[in-house]
């Protein structure tokens, strides 16, 4: 498959040749795989122009598909391609910055809000597929897709969303097919040049950035032939602040309030805290193209490069309090379940309530880079023949560092009755917090990782037009293709403490003291942190903090992480012991190396028909794609003992074991569209498909982590520390023996198109679904330095359940021609979608409890359907990422020189994870009457379903052409200073997680195009 590049390349070359002979650059008359001429329409004549033409390329699709085009050169509607693609009835986007790729960070993304959203899931479901121009397109994320909020806008000419692709598509994408399409220099009468530059400015951040755009296009008429180039460039910089307050799961305790002896449970959370993130990303695009055509032939050049790069740093307090010191002052209020509405939390058996604050900074560069060429045979009026090549190489590298100082405030207060919720702090509180004298150097956390994925395809294809009345043409042909997937990332030891409490006191710990900040010896190296205007100033403002100093987090790893470490050697016992001297995580070695590779043939064979002769002419496609997949991967099992040396704790020999697996399946994927006219007007269409999404590289990691757990507290009178439990854990990051999802698809839809913009569509649709991917716990066992098995109990994904989504989409836009003067410029667009989805998990999970834990029942029943932190089963939950409801609407006008939108998207709560960071722990308290743990702390291993609420932002543009050539415009995104929320699925209710707010952002720009 290297000969492929060199093809591409040596393809370029004979054609950059050609073009220094009398011409210059070209492209080609398709621009794909799967290219088709009506959707590579350029519209430059505004918005209401490009609904016209994103309604045209759908009244004549073969297939269910729905489109958004500029409405001017690299004019999307929005500021993203993410946010671009929500306005599409039946997608649906996120708005965390959660990241799949468990190697790519540290697995908290989900707790983290994306100001341009991110996660696109199309009809409720995120097994989407990308391609750029009819081709593969993905990012080096560990998924198969790109991530959309790294591709420029700007470059893009539309969006075609495909419901329900066709044989003739590539395989891959049950959700559906999401196609980035660029401009070509045919594309335009002749030659072409637009630029444009803006500021944008968010109001919380109050900081402005920078864009600019800028494209040239031309063709030129030779004795050789016709050829074209073109040239297109995107610069944007994004500023953003978003401040979040969260609260921890409620916790089920007895005699919670002083002086209550009635042994009443009550569900307490063991604190709440707040964060405040600055958020950097530049985005910069080139694509260039070149055009050939000269009578029977055409050929084409692309290349396409995106760049991504962010940085964020955060300031945020925490609660580290053990539920079980927790009592709440008398007067404190609960609900009618018995959950905390307000109190004061103390914490007599402990130094005080345990809190914490951090300084973070986090890092990604991404690029992914396209080269592909093309070329189109015209054999004769019934034949066509064409071929292709691509090549596709996409890298990114992270880095996140986080340290964090410990202490004890005297008490904390909370009003769990509002939203968001509030914590109360008076002077004396507010002096602590704000005193360095009251903290200590507690952790510190450091992670890098960087990815590189390769591909090389090639296809042919044919094409034979029949002279018949009912048998319009026969496609078909082949294609192939080497993918290659490395991940690196640091691995075993990235957190490690610095003074934790259970590693200091007068026993077996190996430390004497905490590492004050009030002690020469550690102090410096932090600053006051004050969180202004909190949420625009929406919310109670919280007390500053001591964090450490920012600069600290700065490298990868940072220097200062050698001497914070220091610190432990200095309050440390002598003779030191080394597990508790700090050295970096490891990096670089093949341990924390993931490698991957997977090569498909595919053949496929499609008939269009029609019968025109009918009284309501009938016309489609029928058609077969095959598809045979090899991969292998290689990965290690690692485990690594435990740093603190607790008596009793069983002593188990670090493993390293190195290991490779094969995997080959092979797809049958039939698939059938009808049309049916019942005039000029209406039609209707069903559509009858089988697809197959293969698993996320991520999911096919061959690596496992193994973790010994070690539980203890510390006995308030001798001043030791007593061990409580020792459990056994791992997780495998993947699962190379994956098999694909596969689903069953029936659309059905009737379309009525009463003006060139104006249409009222409905479809239905249902998905049925198997071998869906989830996680499951299993049993990996080593033996200790006595020779007895402890058996580690290890989630893993696996093929483990089978779903159905059934839906209907509506759609509707016109604009009001007949009304009188400049009220005929108003328009309006909507859609609305609704989804129901069930989810088979294949084996039951049988009795109402997850307890006792540690054992492989408890696990599993946790991991598929979520458990309390009292033990009890939770259940109900629905497929990830799917809303019932979803809605966009917009008022539309266009009138002269006038254009503007006031548009509105809405999407109800949706399951973001059974198992996510922050809802999963093992602090609950069993209350399980048959647990032999029953009311002990950290008795539960817990997670708690994480959903992201209902959302529904507001966003406006308005746009005036002064001449033909100039345009300014002003645009303004969340005008509603929406609310992102989340919440957390308990046996009382779901109960508000965290809120998110990042305020409005506002853009001027200017554009000229001749």
């Amino acid at each position: 498959m290297q000969e492929l590049k060199k093809t591409a390349i040596a393809a370029g070359v004979a054609q950059a040749v050609l073009l220094a002979s009398g011409a210059l650059f070209g492209h080609a008359a398709f621009a794909a795989d799967n290219a088709k001429p009506e959707t590579n329409t350029v519209v430059v004549v505004g918005q209401r122009a490009a609904l016209a033409s994103a309604q045209k390329i759908k009244q004549d699709a073969d297939e269910i598909v729905d489109s958004v085009v500029a409405d001017d050169i690299g004019k999307l509607p929005d500021k993203s391609v993410t946010e671009v693609l929500q306005r599409i009835a039946g997608v649906t986007i996120d708005r965390t910055l959660n990241r799949a790729d468990p190697q790519q960070g540290v697995g908290d993304g989900i707790n983290h809000f994306a100001a341009e959203g991110t996660g696109v899931s199309i009809r409720g479901l995120s097994l989407v597929r990308s391609e750029l121009n009819g081709r593969d397109a993905f990012s080096a994320n560990g998924g198969r897709s790109l991530s959309f909020e790294d591709v420029p806008p700007e470059l893009m000419a539309g969006i075609d969303v495909y419901k329900n692709p066709s044989a003739e598509q590539i395989e891959g994408g049950i959700g559906g097919l999401v196609n980035l399409r660029t401009a070509l220099p045919f594309d335009h009468k002749g030659r072409k040049v637009a630029f444009s530059v803006e500021a944008a400015r968010s109001v919380l951040r109050g900081k402005n950035s920078p864009a600019f755009s800028g494209l040239v296009s031309d063709r030129w008429d030779t004795p050789m032939g016709q050829f074209g180039a073109l040239l297109d460039v995107a610069h944007s910089r994004l500023n953003t602040r978003s401040d979040g307050m969260q609260v921890s799961p409620y916790i089920p305790l007895t005699n919670a309030v002083k002086g209550d002896t009635s042994g009443k449970q009550y569900w307490v959370p063991p604190g709440g805290g707040w964060t405040s993130n600055n958020f950097e990303r530049d985005r910069d695009g080139l694509y260039g193209a070149l055009q050939w055509k000269k009578d029977s032939l055409s050929s084409a050049l692309t290349y396409f490069r995106s760049k991504y790069k962010m940085h964020s740093t955060e300031n945020a307090l925490f609660s580290t309090t053990n539920p079980l010191s927790i009592v709440l002052d008398p007067g404190a209020t609960f609900d009618d379940k018995g959950a905390l509405l307000m109190g004061t939390m103390r914490a007599p058996k402990e130094p005080g309530i345990g809190v914490g604050t951090d300084s973070r900074a986090v890092g990604r560069d991404a690029d992914t880079r396209d080269l592909a060429w093309n070329l189109q045979w015209r054999a004769n009026s019934q034949w066509v023949f064409k071929t292709d090549v691509q090549r596709t190489t996409a890298t990114t590298s992270g880095w996140d560092n986080t340290i964090g100082l410990d202490g004890y405030a005297p008490k904390e207060s909370m009003n769990l009755a509002t939203s968001p919720a509030t914590l109360v702090f008076d002077a004396q509180d507010r002096a602590f917090l704000g005193d360095a004298n009251n903290y200590y150097w507690s952790f510190a956390q450091e992670h890098r990782d960087h990815a590189v994925a390769s591909q090389n395809a090639a296809r042919i294809d044919a094409k034979y037009t029949f002279e018949n009345p009912v048998l319009n043409d026969l496609r078909f042909g082949v294609r192939f293709t080497d993918r290659k997937a490395e991940t690196r990332s640091t691995h075993d030891s990235e957190w490690s403490q610095i003074t934790q409490s259970w590693a200091v006191g007068d026993s077996w710990q190996p430390l004497n003291s905490f590492a004050y900040l009030k002690d020469p010896r550690f102090a410096g190296n932090n600053m006051v942190h004050a969180f202004n205007n909190f949420f625009g100033g929406k919310v109670a403002t919280p007390p500053s903090v001591v964090v450490p100093d920012p600069s600290m987090v700065v490298g990868t790893p940072p220097e200062a992480f050698a001497k914070l470490h220091g610190y432990t050697q200095l309050v440390c016992k002598a003779p030191c012991p080394d597990w508790i001297k700090w050295s970096p995580a490891p990096y670089g070695d093949d341990k924390g190396l993931n490698v991957q590779n997977e090569r498909t043939k595919a053949a496929y064979a499609q008939l269009r028909f029609g019968f025109e002769d009918l009284p309501y002419p009938v016309d489609g496609n029928v058609g077969l794609r095959v598809v045979r997949t090899d991969m292998s991967a290689t990965g290690y099992t690692l485990f690594s003992p435990p740093n603190a040396q607790v008596p009793g704790v069983p002593l188990i020999a670090a493993q390293s074991d190195k290991q490779s697996f094969d995997n080959s399946y092979t797809n049958y994927l039939p698939s059938l569209n009808l049309r049916m006219k019942a005039g000029s007007e209406l039609q209707f269409r069903a559509a009858f498909a089988k697809g197959m999404t293969r698993p996320e590289f991520y999911q096919m990691q061959a690596y496992t982590t193994l973790s010994q757990n070690v539980h203890t507290h510390q006995d308030t009178v001798t001043k030791t520390t007593v061990l409580d439990s020792v459990d056994y854990s791992g997780n495998a990051r993947g699962n190379p023996m994956l098999r694909p999802t596969q689903s069953s698809n029936i659309d059905l839809s009737a379309e009525w198109y009463f003006g060139r913009t104006s249409s009222l569509t409905m479809a239905v649709f249902n998905k049925r679904l198997k071998d869906i991917i989830i996680g499951r716990t299993t049993a990996y066992t080593l033996n200790d330095n006595a020779g007895q098995p402890h058996d580690f109990l290890i989630t893993a994904p696996v093929n483990g359940a089978k779903g159905r989504a059934t839906g209907v989409e509506i759609g509707y836009q016109q604009y009001f021609d007949r009304l009188p003067g400049w009220l005929s410029g108003f328009g309006v667009s909507g859609n609305y979608t609704y989804i129901d989805s069930r989810l088979n998990l294949g084996k039951p999970v049988g009795g109402v409890w997850c307890t006792p834990k540690d054992t492989n029942e408890a696990n599993m029943a946790r991991d598929l359907a979520g458990c309390d932190t009292d033990g009890h089963l939770l259940g109900g939950v629905p497929m990830t990422g799917l809303s019932k409801n979803a809605m966009n609407f917009a008022l539309l006008y266009d009138q002269g020189p006038w254009s503007a939108r006031v548009a509105y998207g809405w999407r109800s709560k949706y399951l973001q994870a059974v198992n996510g960071w922050g809802t999963a722990g093992n602090n609950g308290v069993d209350l399980n009457p048959a647990s032999p743990n029953k009311g002990g702390a950290y008795t539960v291993n817990y997670a708690l379903p994480t959903w992201g609420g209902a959302y529904g932002q507001v966003d406006m543009g308005m746009h005036y052409k002064v001449d033909e050539n100039f345009t300014v415009a002003f645009e303004a995104q969340n005008l509603n200073n929406a609310l992102y929320k989340q919440y957390m699925q308990q046996q009382i209710g779901l109960k508000e997680r965290g809120s998110f707010y990042t305020g409005r952002r506002y853009t001027l720009q200017a554009r000229y195009s001749f």
